[in-house]
């Protein structure tokens, strides 16, 4: 076998394109593996630096090749794309791949744990299930409404009269969507229960981590947040300061400088989403306690979102709460640290 130095590898369901070039940027390997060519082929090449796009499967990919004696680096996709060249095909994507992880200044994606991604499955399919749940009852209030029946806004509202509703015998409601609610009634109850069972999860694996309690002590980062923040950020090996996790959070200003011109917008909103929407409640949660506070004549107990509330609207100041939890969160994580209120906000 040719030497090989770098490899570039465009990752699919079943058909792989391996890219490889020898210490002279020469390339020296070109060709299609089939997926269960993959292991064989890898165990025969030296060890080399291996990259590889952050996407499906990828982070499994990793971890078995890194098993192999290879050094493997992920990337995001959007740093990958200007090194293509020509037409959008494999190997050209894995030639692009081979290019871009060699660039002494491109940005890695820290490889996850099988257990970091397993607590990422169980947000997901939490999210998953509450999305069906909000549609499932919207389908429901939109059908009592073609009969005259329209439901007050909430969840406990909906969730008291529904029943109700379907032991009333003098209501519009006709025999055959009578039934029809009561099905999907069920199936609401159903992912009720679901949802209520993968947070009795999620509060499992939090209560036995000691990262993620640690996290927990911070004013608004609950146990989704914290849980989450743990499976994204792992070690917090790949950042360097708290701004790096706040940028990545999408909670720094967008900008549009040129020259001596410098000009900063809103949110840039990149990164995670889910994340960053985490964060903002609990940052709201937060004023609302202080405000509330306010209201009763009691101090606060955060100086700091009170002196913002005073010149700033509540939802800048959320936005800025969020940013510095999250900038709390990688300290927390990275120096192994424990929240000291004085100290922080």
């Amino acid at each position: 076998m040719k030497e090989i130095s770098v490899i570039g590898l465009d990752l699919a369901k079943n058909v792989f394109q391996v890219y490889g070039v020898n210490r002279n940027g020469e390339r020296s390997a070109s060709r299609r593996l089939r997926r269960k060519q993959v292991h064989h082929y890898f165990s025969q090449v030296p060890p080399c630096l291996i990259g590889m796009e952050a996407c499906s499967s990828s982070h499994y990919w990793a971890r078995e090749l890194i098993a192999l004696g290879h050094r493997v680096k992920l990337m995001n996709p959007r740093f990958v794309k200007p090194y293509l060249k020509g037409n959008k095909n494999d190997q050209n994507d894995a030639e692009a791949i081979c290019e871009a992880v060699q660039r002494p200044n491109m940005r890695f994606v820290e490889l996850k744990t099988t257990e970091q991604q397993s607590v990422l499955h169980l947000h997901k399919s939490r999210q998953l299930l509450i999305k069906e749940r909000v549609g499932l009852s919207n389908h429901i209030r939109a059908l009592l409404s073609e009969f005259g029946i329209v439901l007050a806004v909430g969840v406990k509202v909906f969730e008291a009269q529904v029943p109700v509703l379907l032991t009333e015998d003098d209501n519009a409601l006709p025999a055959l969507s009578r039934r029809t609610l009561n099905l999907m009634w069920t199936a609401y109850r159903d992912l009720r229960s679901l949802i209520h069972e993968l947070d009795r999860e999620l509060a499992c694996w939090h209560k036995d981590n000691e990262v993620s309690c640690r996290l927990a002590e911070v004013p608004g980062i609950g146990v989704q947040t914290a849980t989450a923040l743990v499976a994204k950020l792992g070690a917090g090996r790949s950042f360097h300061n708290g701004r790096e996790v706040a940028a990545f959070v999408g909670l720094v200003p967008k900008q549009a400088s040129s020259g001596d011109r410098e000009k900063l917008l809103g949110i840039s909103k990149r990164g995670d989403g889910y994340l960053r929407r985490l964060l903002v409640q609990g940052a709201k949660s937060v004023i609302r306690h202080v405000r509330r506070r306010q209201m009763a004549g009691l101090a606060g107990g955060n100086p700091w979102v009170e002196s913002l509330l005073e010149r700033k609207h509540p939802n800048k100041v959320a936005i800025a709460l969020a940013n510095k939890m999250a900038r709390v969160a990688w300290v927390l994580i990275a120096r192994e640290e424990h929240y000291i209120k004085a100290s922080t906000c």
